[in-house]
């Protein structure tokens, strides 16, 4: 009797330890990553461990995203690299202020809309040599060191250049991207040779290695930027840029120079969101949660019919005046004050139908001045440093071009430009484009979150609902990157795309009301994938969030144990 009273206490506290009495269900799949130290949250564990031991060797968050970067460059070569470009937001905790850097290339002088039309292109390429724009990523990195950083290329570029070296094993969301690129790096004989194993993309798991690019690395951490835009690696890229009928000169790479920008920003129900000034797309998130604003989105209820209908019809009045009017503001007058402004989105508010889908929809008439495939990162260090840096080729392995022996692709960012003479994005020598990557941060009281959503035309509109499962429904960081996503690529038209976690019975309804709707898996790689951080400074305590839609994960600094 005795025993069997021992046993049932026993089995009873052990059912208490297991299953707490305030234990909760929760939708998101896993927890945030918490710590008093820094947190790097990237699309590559990798990379993420390569930032966060960066950290822990004294590095602040600067020096650990450039060689998080670095890394993804090497492990994710279809989404970044020394041939895309960069844009940054970094906030200095010691002054409380945020830095915006622009590190988007612009075209070749000679490039222009007139001399495409004289070859007999009537459209922007997509792809091939006159779609390549000046790389900005590496002067980006020297920027960023040059401004924040505490420690060298030597270093920080280390980590990746063992992985090219050496190799690493191929995950399984780059395994399906690079299987789906083979007959695109065919057709490049470099391409080929470079990312093709015996005429194959590289399996789940299998090792590869990048010994050109490990080189490419290592002159970048001897000879710093001007190693790229001046030395070997820039006669490489012009070299093979002439055999093949492109327009890029020296020049054109020796004088770049990546830029540091103000960040524009919005309120958003006692939030303050900030994005990179055109020529990024960051303003059309902002004008959408401008718009998303009129309207009771939190008793509407997460992913509702009217909460999903809102979004989407302000996705479409923001991105139809983003597409309109944003483009390089040292070549066109680009109405961002206007476009901000909350008495135009309030007029722009009441286009929305909540009985209709709206399939075509114009631009507005913002007030102008009166005067003159990606991957994104994040990090947090102890002291509250923060750095928002996306980067990218634009499509999967960019134009699909490799200058021989650098072990890079060459961005394709150029297919943005218009060709018409009319448009402000017209392409130009010494012009950026229209660009679709775009880093995210936010504020309130003592609260900052740095984010981004990768995906092209995906972004904005992925961040807009990223803000708003945070502000909105109160989610935590990691549950707003995992819930269910809706995204509209094409600028026309009622088509949307949803993920299945979306009840049926919702999307029922949104298609009553006009919605196309594509249906997608429950975790789509069409919806991009983000990774967040955030620092609470009241208390000193950061916390990490990775996306379940890519192969990332948010690594904690390891304890600096003497």
């Amino acid at each position: 009797m005795r025993a069997r009273l021992w046993l049932a206490s026993v089995l009873l506290m052990t059912t208490a330890i297991i299953a707490p009495a305030h234990a909760q269900d929760r939708t998101q799949g896993r927890s945030m990553v918490v710590s008093r130290d820094g947190i790097v949250a990237a699309e590559s564990p990798l990379a993420a461990q390569a930032g966060a031991t960066i950290l822990a060797h004294g590095g602040n968050a600067v020096d650990a995203v450039v060689a998080t970067n670095a890394v993804m460059g090497v492990v994710e070569p279809m989404m970044n690299g020394i041939g895309g470009d960069l844009f940054a937001i970094v906030y200095d905790a010691k002054s409380g202020k945020l830095y915006g850097l622009n590190a988007s290339g612009w075209a070749p002088a000679k490039l222009s809309a007139e001399y495409l039309k004289s070859q007999g292109i009537e459209k922007m390429p997509g792809a091939g040599i006159n779609s390549v724009t000046v790389p900005g990523a590496v002067d980006g990195w020297s920027k960023l060191l040059a401004r924040f950083g505490t420690k060298g290329f030597s270093e920080l570029l280390a980590p990746a250049i063992h992985y090219a070296r050496e190799g690493f094993p191929v995950p399984e969301w780059d395994a399906a991207y690079w299987a789906d690129s083979v007959k695109y790096l065919e057709k490049n004989p470099n391409a080929a040779a470079t990312y093709l194993v015996d005429g194959r993309a590289p399996r789940l798991g299998e090792i590869f290695r990048n010994p050109d690019l490990a080189l490419s690395l290592e002159q970048i951490a001897a000879g710093g930027r001007d190693a790229f835009y001046k030395g070997n690696l820039a006669r490489k890229i012009v070299a093979y840029s002439a055999s093949v009928g492109g327009t890029m000169t020296a020049d054109d790479l020796a004088e770049f120079s990546a830029e540091w920008v103000e960040p524009i920003s919005t309120t958003y129900h006692g939030w303050s969101v900030y994005e990179i000034p055109p020529n990024g797309q960051g303003i059309a998130a902002l004008e959408m949660l401008n718009l998303m604003e009129d309207f009771p989105l939190s008793k509407y209820g997460h992913n509702s019919t009217d909460a999903l209908h809102v979004m989407i019809e302000a996705k479409k009045l923001a991105y139809a005046d983003m597409y309109r009017y944003v483009a390089d503001q040292r070549f066109s007058k680009v109405p961002v004050q206007g476009m901000l402004a909350k008495d135009y989105s309030a007029q722009r508010a009441k286009l929305i139908d909540m009985a209709k889908a709206n399939c075509n929809v114009p631009p507005g008439k913002p007030a102008f001045p009166t005067t003159g495939d990606t991957t994104y990162l994040t990090v947090v260090d102890r002291e509250g440093n923060m750095v928002s840096l996306i980067q990218s080729n634009y499509s999967g392995f960019g134009s699909g071009l490799v200058p021989g022996g650098a072990g890079f692709v060459l961005q394709n960012r150029g297919a943005l430009f218009s060709l018409d003479p009319a448009s402000p994005n017209v392409l130009a020598g010494h012009k950026r484009p229209l660009h679709t990557i775009i880093p995210g941060f936010m504020t309130r009281g003592q609260e900052r979150i740095a984010f981004g959503i990768m995906g092209g035309f995906n972004q904005a509109q992925a961040h807009a609902q990223f803000v708003s499962n945070v502000v909105d429904f109160g989610m935590n960081i990691q549950a707003a990157l995992e819930a269910a996503r809706f995204t509209k690529h094409t600028f026309s038209g009622c088509d949307v795309e949803m993920e299945d976690r979306i009840p049926p019975d919702v999307r029922a309804a949104l298609a009553a009301r006009g919605h196309e709707i594509t249906l997608r898996g429950s975790f789509s790689s069409d919806m991009g994938g983000g990774q967040s951080v955030r620092r609470d400074f009241s208390t000193g305590v950061n916390f990490g969030a990775s996306d379940p839609r890519k192969d990332g994960e948010a690594v904690p600094e390891p304890a600096r144990v003497k």
